[in-house]
């Protein structure tokens, strides 16, 4: 399996944007049943879990997300997305998709910038 993420940029303080993950590689029955989750990696600080979709469609956010970001699934399309919006200067950092439990090898990242 491989985790392909896209969708990052350069943005203003207050913009959005919309990350997306796609499992490649990966079968439906193994997709489906997983729970995923975002994570982020700043500058000089560790991987921290942003955000998480439960299989039975649970959301869970960090504090410094919650009310901004959203996360979803495509099962069809084996992808997970992250809807960013009113970003801030503190949101910059390489975003990553993971399951939970971080089953798969981690892929390139994306990388999100937002400028005050």
């Amino acid at each position: 399996v491989r985790l392909v993420e896209s969708g990052g940029g350069l943005v203003q303080a207050g913009g959005s944007l919309r990350l997306s993950c796609a499992a490649s590689g990966i079968i439906t029955s193994v997709f489906n049943p997983a729970d995923w989750a975002w994570y982020r990696q700043a500058p000089g600080q560790q991987r921290e879990l942003v955000a998480s979709l439960m299989s039975r469609g649970i959301t869970n956010y960090a504090d410094s997300v919650k009310g901004r970001f959203t996360v979803s699934r495509d099962s069809r399309r084996k992808s997970v997305y992250l809807e960013m919006n009113n970003l801030k200067p503190e949101d910059t950092a390489i975003y990553y998709c993971n399951t939970l439990s971080n089953t798969f090898d981690w892929g390139q990242g994306t990388q999100v910038t937002v400028s005050s």
